[in-house]
């Protein structure tokens, strides 16, 4: 195993994966990204663009955008993969196990045995990520909070056979993206969405009895709570999808009634309004 990680392959080129993917790039690291939608891969490259340049502006970036960008690369395919010869994979695609599953299973045959293997997961197990491939000892949780560019914290999980030079490695390549790490057991939701998913769950709760109205509900949070955002408005911001998604991981794995979705949660997803993403949740953008 490598003493440190100057390469990643960034899996998925959404808002996580395209922030994940500038962070590293920002660092120094050489990056691929590989999504197999292709606008999504343009979208993403534009994004960074317009992000790096107002970092640039704002005297946050100490080199030129293009210079970062220059360690950037795009792929629609696996095939680069190999050749590219990552020393860390991060995987940032939808919340669903079944995909993760595929990616895991096909870059385990097509990566070295001694690449580390990282999921932004936010909720699913890594030690059940990890037994899709045969490097449990150099697979491990890596979540990073949303904007990537601008939140400063990395949650890392350790999965069951996660080992202490693999811990060690990720812990200090997430220090490199310049992010400070919490570190978390394997369990549903980790630490971070344990807490938040059941506060935003209940908020839908409070809005679908109409104790309040979302502007009350969020305004009464961010002044009596000291929160920069309310919980409606983050949740249109994470998407309601995988607010939703999380619920159900967590009522699932923890078995306890609390963690039910709330009805009006999946009455929003169930209708598409799913949040920022798509220009209506429980707000309209």
């Amino acid at each position: 195993m490598s003493e440190s990680v100057k390469k990643i392959l960034v899996v998925g080129a959404g808002q996580m994966g395209a922030g994940i993917a500038q962070v590293g790039a920002q660092a120094g690291l050489s990056v691929l990204v590989v999504d197999a939608f292709v606008p999504s891969l343009e979208k993403a490259r534009a994004g960074m663009e317009k992000s790096l340049a107002k970092l640039k502006e704002k005297g946050l970036l100490a080199e030129e955008p293009s210079d970062v960008l220059a360690r950037l690369q795009f792929a629609p395919d696996f095939k680069t993969s190999a050749a590219f010869a990552p020393q860390m994979v991060i995987e940032a695609v939808s919340e669903t196990l079944a995909i993760k599953q595929k990616i895991f299973e096909e870059l385990d045959t097509l990566l070295g045995p001694d690449t580390i293997f990282c999921s932004n997961t936010s909720s699913i197990s890594i030690t059940k990520l990890a037994s899709f491939t045969k490097r449990a000892d150099r697979f491990m949780g890596m979540h990073f909070m949303n904007p990537v560019p601008l939140m400063k914290l990395v949650e890392l999980i350790e999965g069951l056979g996660t080992s202490r030079e693999t811990s060690r490695l990720v812990r200090a390549t997430a220090e490199r993206m310049g992010k400070t790490s919490v570190v978390s057991k394997d369990r549903a939701g980790f630490i971070i969405n344990r807490i938040l998913m059941p506060m935003i769950n209940e908020a839908f709760f409070v809005l679908g009895e109409d104790l309040g109205t979302a502007e009350d509900i969020d305004t009464g949070m961010k002044l009596g709570t000291n929160q920069p955002m309310g919980p409606l408005a983050l949740a249109d911001f994470i998407g309601l999808d995988t607010c939703l998604s999380i619920m159900e991981v967590l009522h699932k794995y923890l078995g306890d009634d609390k963690y039910r979705p709330a009805p009006l949660l999946r009455q929003y997803v169930d209708a598409g309004w799913v949040g920022k993403k798509c220009g209506r949740g429980v707000y309209a953008y």
